[in-house]
C-alpha cells in the first residue's frame, strides 16, 4: 500500500476527540474544594445541593440537583421519580479528571426521564465540560448522614430493597464534622477513632508544614493522639491521628483549633527545611497513599 493510501485510510483519526488530560486537582476554583474530596474519598454517606448554570438544564429538569457520596449499585446518576437528581461522587468512572467525569454524570442525569438511574456514562474528553462550567457560583455546604435513606426521599421499602438498603446502612462507619477547622472530620472505625483533615494547599508546602512540625514534636492533638501520617487525594494532603477512643469529636475541637494555628505558622515559614525536618518529610512521604 502507497503512503498516500495510508494516509486517507487515517484521516478519521485527526477528528477523533482528544483524551481528557489528567487534571492533578480537578476541583480547584469550586466552592469548598476540600468538601468536594471529602466528599468523592472519605466520607461514607453525605450529601449536598448545587445549583447548575441555566444554560445546561433541558426544559423540565430541576435547576439544583444532589451530590452524594453512594448511590445504590453504584450508579453514577439517578432521576428520581419525583424528580429529583442524585449524582455519586464515588461511581468510580476516572478518566484522570473527576470534574469532568462528575459532570458527565450530572448531565446524563439531567437528560433521562424522571425514575431512571444513569448507569453508565460515556467516555469523557479534553472537550467535556468541567463541574467549574457547568456549576452555578454558591456554596458547598455537605449534610451527613447516619445511613442512605436519602436515596429513596420519603418512598417506604419493602421486600429485598429494604434489605439492601439495610445492608448498606451496616457498612455506614459514624462520622461527624468537627468545627474547629474547615473538612475535619472524626470517625469511629471498629475500636479505634480518627480524626481525618483536608488541607486546602498544595499537597508539597502541606508536607513540608507537617515535617516541620513533626520535628519540633508538635504535630498532635494532645494527649495520647498521634499523627499516623497522610494520604493524598484529589492533590491535596489528608493527615490522619489516632485518638483515645475513649474520647469523642468534642473532646478534640480546642486541640484541633491549636494545631491549625501550629500548622499555618509552619506553612507561612520561608526558612529552608533543616536536617531534622528533611528526616520528617522523607518519613511522611515513605508512608503517603495516594487515594485512586
Amino acid at each position: 500500500m502507497g503512503k498516500a493510501s495510508r494516509r486517507q485510510r487515517g484521516t478519521d483519526t485527526g477528528r477523533r476527540p482528544k483524551p481528557a488530560p489528567f487534571v492533578r486537582r480537578p476541583f480547584e476554583g469550586l466552592a469548598g474544594e476540600t468538601d468536594w474530596v471529602a466528599m468523592r474519598e472519605i466520607l461514607p454517606a453525605a450529601t449536598a445541593t448545587v445549583g447548575v448554570r441555566a444554560e445546561h438544564v433541558p426544559e423540565g429538569a430541576p435547576s439544583e440537583v444532589t451530590v452524594a457520596t453512594v448511590l445504590p449499585l453504584a450508579w453514577p446518576a439517578l432521576h428520581r421519580a419525583d424528580g429529583t437528581i442524585l449524582v455519586g461522587t464515588q461511581s468510580g468512572n476516572a478518566s484522570g479528571d473527576a470534574s469532568r467525569d462528575l459532570a458527565a454524570q450530572l448531565l446524563a442525569a439531567l437528560a433521562v426521564e424522571p425514575g431512571v438511574p444513569v448507569v453508565t456514562t460515556p467516555q469523557v474528553s479534553a472537550d467535556s465540560p468541567r463541574l467549574q462550567d457547568v456549576l452555578e457560583e454558591g456554596g458547598f455546604d455537605v449534610t451527613l448522614h447516619e445511613g442512605f435513606e436519602f436515596w429513596v426521599g420519603e418512598q417506604e421499602l419493602e421486600g429485598d430493597a429494604a434489605e439492601s438498603l439495610a445492608r448498606a446502612n451496616e457498612s455506614v462507619v459514624p462520622t461527624s464534622r468537627m468545627s474547629a477547622l474547615p473538612s475535619a472530620y472524626w470517625v469511629r472505625v471498629g475500636e479505634r477513632t480518627h480524626i481525618r483533615l483536608v488541607l486546602p494547599d498544595d499537597e508539597d508546602a502541606a508536607t513540608d508544614a507537617l515535617a516541620r512540625l513533626h520535628a519540633a514534636g508538635t504535630d498532635g492533638l494532645g494527649g495520647d493522639t498521634r499523627l499516623l501520617g497522610a494520604f493524598r487525594a484529589c492533590g491535596l494532603l489528608v493527615p490522619v491521628w489516632d485518638l483515645d477512643p475513649e474520647l469523642g469529636a468534642d473532646d478534640h475541637e480546642d486541640e484541633l483549633a491549636a494545631w491549625g494555628e501550629r500548622y499555618r505558622d509552619a506553612l507561612g515559614s520561608d526558612s529552608p527545611l533543616t536536617a531534622d525536618e528533611r528526616r520528617a518529610r522523607s518519613g511522611l512521604l515513605s508512608r503517603q497513599v495516594t487515594l485512586r
